[in-house]
């Protein structure tokens, strides 16, 4: 089978790795494409291949069912536009393509939002924290002083973002030269903020919530339109240095089973939690494999695979899962490949 990764975040080596230790030599063929020549996802690819840069939408949805003929792919998972791409399996189809959408096009573009994922989301499916929704100032102060009256620690996010960028916990009580000079990373004084605010009317949905100020757990997950297959927790440390532990949290599972379920995910995707002074709570549903993929398979469920198989409907024994395991991720040196 050939199967196609479009232009996609770096850490897609991981599930290209754990898909070779799966199957038999020359059974697949996984096939990458990027806009950058020199893309570390090429190192692990069998074919590698430019995609051009300036294509999105309609374009790049032309471009995609042209690349798929050209190459004779079999399955397409797509990175790039991929909740535009999810709206036309029917042009793949058309030419014998299996697309692995991880959602319909408005769950992927439901949780693209986080504003609009928390709001839509009942609690009996899944926890998540208190927040409210702010576009200016005044409305950043009154979210802080009704939060406050319920939560110690405050901290905003906006409600578009990944990786965590724009995350800070609102400090009241140190200025930024104090945080730089104490290496404190991850906080942004209150007042400060406030007065960024003033040459700014009007800004883009920033979410102000409670602070979770407990441990926090990555799932990597394998499902199949809505049947969870395989779900592998990993718990942070809070200690520097400390790893992640394989763990089995009773409540995070049944959260995960009906996230899954009531989204009718698919493929490979990750979902994360944190826990505050009222229990854990769901942070977001990421529509990828994480960062820390790799890490989750080394408990025994080899995700990559169990995705594969829910795709081509095959059955499958569920893995052991080591819990309690601690693991950890070091980094290689290696020679970047170049696409001429």
């Amino acid at each position: 089978m050939r199967i196609w990764f479009n232009k996609t975040f770096s850490t897609i080596h991981a599930v290209f790795r754990n898909l070779r230790q799966s199957v038999p030599a020359g059974e697949i063929t996984l096939i990458c494409t990027h806009t950058h020549a020199h893309a570390a996802a090429f190192l692990a690819a069998d074919e590698s291949y430019l995609e051009p840069t300036e294509l999105t939408g309609q374009e790049y949805l032309e471009w995609c069912v042209g690349f798929c003929r050209q190459h004779n792919i079999r399955l397409f998972w797509p990175g790039k536009e991929a909740a535009f791409i999810s709206k036309h399996h029917e042009f793949f189809q058309a030419i014998g393509v299996q697309v692995l959408s991880v959602a319909d096009v408005d769950t992927l573009t439901l949780l693209h939002n986080k504003a609009d994922f928390y709001s839509e989301l009942s609690a009996e499916v899944a926890q998540t924290m208190d927040f409210i929704a702010v576009n200016d100032r005044d409305a950043f102060d009154s979210a802080v002083a009704e939060l406050s009256t319920r939560h110690q620690r405050l901290c905003v996010k906006p409600a578009v973002s990944v990786f965590g960028l724009g995350f800070r916990v609102l400090d009241t009580e140190r200025d930024s030269i104090t945080q730089i000079l104490k290496g404190v990373e991850y906080q942004i004084p209150m007042q400060e903020l406030r007065s960024g605010m003033v040459n700014t009317p009007e800004f883009a949905t920033l979410l102000v919530m409670e602070h979770l100020g407990g441990p926090e757990w990555s799932v990597d997950c394998a499902g199949r339109h809505g049947e969870l297959l395989c779900a592998v927790q990993r718990k942070k440390s809070q200690l520097a240095g400390g790893g992640q532990m394989i763990d089995n949290n009773v409540e995070i599972d049944g959260m995960v089973t009906r996230l899954t379920a009531h989204y009718r995910l698919n493929g490979l995707f990750n979902i994360q939690f944190k826990e505050g002074v009222h229990g854990v709570r769901l942070l977001e549903i990421n529509p990828r494999p994480s960062g820390g993929f790799g890490m989750a398979c080394l408990s025994g469920a080899n995700l990559a695979h169990i995705a594969l198989q829910g795709i081509k409907g095959e059955p499958f024994q569920p893995p052991t899962i080591r819990y309690g395991l601690r693991v950890t991720e070091i980094n290689t040196p290696v020679v970047m490949q170049e696409l001429l």
